[in-house]
């Protein structure tokens, strides 16, 4: 059995777990996805499928023949050799917490709560 995605104007509205025969047997457009690959890598070292398993609301792009999320914030891009919306200023790599500004497009750090 493998994972497919249902199509609607280039929207997952639907993943299912099936046999290619049923798939063969429904309406509308059903493209192959594999829970096994996130950022164009295959997890288990196999072959990569369309970039990243389809979830639902996700875009699958026929043109790059690749499944990716909603953009999260306007200033993101798309990269294309993983299917991941990137920040444009690199998540700071200190071993603090940090959310994303899109006004001022960088990264604030969060305040840790006191524990009680």
């Amino acid at each position: 059995m493998s994972h497919y995605a249902k199509i609607e104007d280039g929207v997952v509205t639907n993943v299912i777990v099936a046999e290619q025969d049923f798939i063969d047997t429904q309406e509308g457009t059903w493209v192959q996805t594999s829970y096994n690959t996130r950022g164009g890598v295959h997890t288990l070292g196999g072959t990569p499928l369309r970039k990243n398993y389809a979830g639902i609301e996700h875009t699958y792009d026929a043109t790059r023949d690749a499944f990716y999320a909603p953009q999260p914030y306007p200033s993101w891009v798309l990269n294309e050799d993983s299917g991941n919306w990137e920040a444009p200023t690199a998540y700071p790599n200190d071993g603090k917490l940090y959310s994303w500004n899109e006004v001022t497009t960088s990264w604030d750090e969060v305040e840790k709560r006191a524990e009680s």
